[in-house]
């Protein structure tokens, strides 16, 4: 049984969480630690509130309240509608508690002591109107990779390029009743040399190219290519803010200024794994994760972060390293970096700051989590840009979930009881057709196994459909609605095949669907936490057909959504 540590990016806590987050990052995330540990794995799963940064301060501006108020209301609602949607981390953290800022200090230390970070005076937009630097995302303006009008201070939402705010074209001041021009002043920042990391970097990434043994994905791995290429250049990390991590520099004048959020945020995953065996007792246990060249650490995350992930991350790692104190071990980087292109909203793109959005609290309110999971997870953003619709919604949950693997565990399971007193039937010996269904059956398994192991959770949810097709199929085809009046052994071999069928595909689907697919494997004796128990992936479904076994009542697992319960596409 290995270790390994599964992160998933923290999301701003300046608003509730919609479904472009789950499906960018949390929900493959999820999919992924089910798996492992279905193959026996001792996984540590770990996320958290970003509670820092100017989306926070922003927010917080609008309401007239402080930013603490804005990160209480939305940590514990966020926390919930993961749940709700079935993502369950091993601890839900915050980067605004005490441990948190302390390592996140201690990271600029080691980095500083070694000449990382420098101090360097930059002109800064400044607002004479309010009488304040604007960082990050108190401006808006064009966008200096691709011309967008509406791009942030730091980073095109378009484009997904990041940029200093100084490099954003005809900026404009976006904060509330703010009308003036931004104008340039001088102001002192620190900067991690990231160009001090431009080798050890080329290594890394080059070390997970196409031919590697642990390739990326190709967003990352090309996004990070181009990066280097460009030649890295340094990047400041910290802002003018009251909000988030103080700069530990006692000899400085440091007032009124911060460590910036995209430092601070990915030391959070470190953080949290501490709190999670400090809780368990085990202070120390999170060396075994993070300090442990035998533990593989996968960051899920959406495109938009790649570059704070596969440079600036591990370039903080890399100085850190340089500076491990007596007893410890140096920091792991990590091995895979995947990374989810965007679910758009219609023609446009989910947003919290524009209000464009579906919270995932209130879709599961009304059509459950997992129709949810399912339909994200079969459009998912793998390769690129996918669109949300609520009438695609309905078809593919009802032509697909409901009709193609519902009704074929629904009439199977209800065929049984009807006509076998719900018990598995002998039936006669198997034939070649028989034969057919089972290889099929077994081949859907192995091919979606190994599509999760490559992190192809939409090919590896389509396979299993597809044998739920064959299922169906063989049920027609051999319609052992006929067979019964004519030759019952038949009949008997038919149904037992397809209940092994409905057991075979429940296993594979636990990853995806872990209620539904827990309470039809329940239906063969199988309680919930033997549905989810560490090494059972290849669990043969056989096992649990045996001809004799009692089958619980059954209920038709999915119902059919009506079009009169689905929102406008607008709404």
């Amino acid at each position: 049984m290995g270790k390994i540590l599964v992160t998933a990016a923290l999301p701003y806590a300046n608003g509730r969480v919609h479904l472009g987050h789950l499906a960018g990052a949390y929900l493959p995330a999820d999919v992924y630690v089910r798996w492992r540990r279905l193959k026996g794995d001792d996984v540590v799963f770990v996320c958290g509130s970003d509670e820092h940064g100017v989306p926070i301060t922003l927010n917080a501006i609008k309401r007239g309240c402080s930013p603490q108020e804005v990160v209480d209301e939305y940590h514990p609602a966020n926390g919930a509608a993961f749940a709700a949607a079935g993502v369950q981390f091993d601890i839900w953290s915050r980067t605004s508690s005490p441990e948190h800022h302390a390592l996140s200090q201690q990271f600029f230390t080691r980095l500083h002591e070694q000449g990382f970070i420098d101090k360097r005076e930059i002109q800064q937009l400044y607002s004479e109107q309010s009488k304040m630097f604007l960082p990050d995302r108190y401006v808006e303006g064009t966008c200096p990779r691709c011309g967008n009008t509406d791009a942030r201070g730091d980073q095109c939402d378009a484009c997904g390029g990041t940029y200093e705010v100084t490099e954003l074209k005809n900026p404009r001041c976006a904060l509330p009743g703010d009308t003036s021009k931004p104008v340039l002043k001088s102001t002192a920042h620190w900067f991690l040399l990231l160009d001090k990391f431009q080798k050890p970097l080329e290594a890394y990434v080059a070390a997970h190219g196409e031919s590697s043994a642990a390739p990326w994905r190709l967003n990352s791995l090309r996004g990070s290519e181009g990066w280097l290429k460009m030649g890295l250049r340094a990047r400041c990390i910290t802002r003018d803010t009251e909000w988030g991590v103080q700069i530990p520099l006692g000899n400085e004048d440091v007032s009124g200024k911060r460590l910036y959020v995209w430092f601070d945020a990915p030391i959070g995953y470190v953080t949290f794994t501490q709190q999670l065996f400090a809780q368990r007792g085990n202070p120390g246990g999170w060396k075994d994760y993070w300090q442990n060249p035998d533990c593989p650490i996968y960051n899920f995350i959406g495109k938009d972060n790649i570059p704070f992930h596969c440079i600036t991350w591990p370039a903080m790692q890399l100085g850190a390293n340089g500076k491990v104190p007596p007893g410890e071990r140096p920091y792991s980087l990590a091995t895979n970096v995947v990374a989810n292109e965007f679910l758009n909203f219609g023609a446009d793109k989910f947003s919290k700051s524009k209000g464009n959005l579906i919270e995932i609290g209130w879709f599961v309110e009304r059509f459950g989590a997992e129709a949810l999971r399912y339909y994200l997870t079969a459009i998912a953003p793998e390769d690129n840009d996918s669109t949300f619709t609520w009438s695609d919604f309905a078809h593919r949950y009802n032509g697909e979930l409901a009709d193609v693997w519902g009704n074929f565990v629904h009439r199977t399971l209800t065929f049984t009881h009807k006509y076998f007193e719900g018990m598995v039937p002998e039936g006669a010996p198997a034939g070649e057709t028989e034969a057919k269904l089972r290889a099929e059956v077994a081949a859907a398994r192995a091919e979606s196994a190994a599509s999760l192991d490559g992190f192809r959770f939409k090919a590896a949810l389509g396979r299993v459909l597809d044998a739920a097709r064959a299922g169906n199929r063989y049920f027609d085809e051999r319609a052992p609605w006929k067979q019964r009046k004519d030759d019952l052994a038949a009949c008997g071999t038919t149904i037992r095949v397809c209940l092994e069928t409905v057991a075979g595909l429940a296993l594979a689907l636990r990853p995806f669907l872990p209620d539904s697919s827990a309470k039809i494997l329940g239906a063969f004796g199988l309680d919930g936490a033997a549905a989810h128990k560490a090494g059972s992936a290849n669990q043969d479904a056989a096992a649990l057909v045996k001809p004799g076994t009692a089958l619980a009542q059954p209920e038709v697992p999915f119902k059919k959504i009506e079009e009169k319960d689905l929102p406008a596409e607008k709404a």
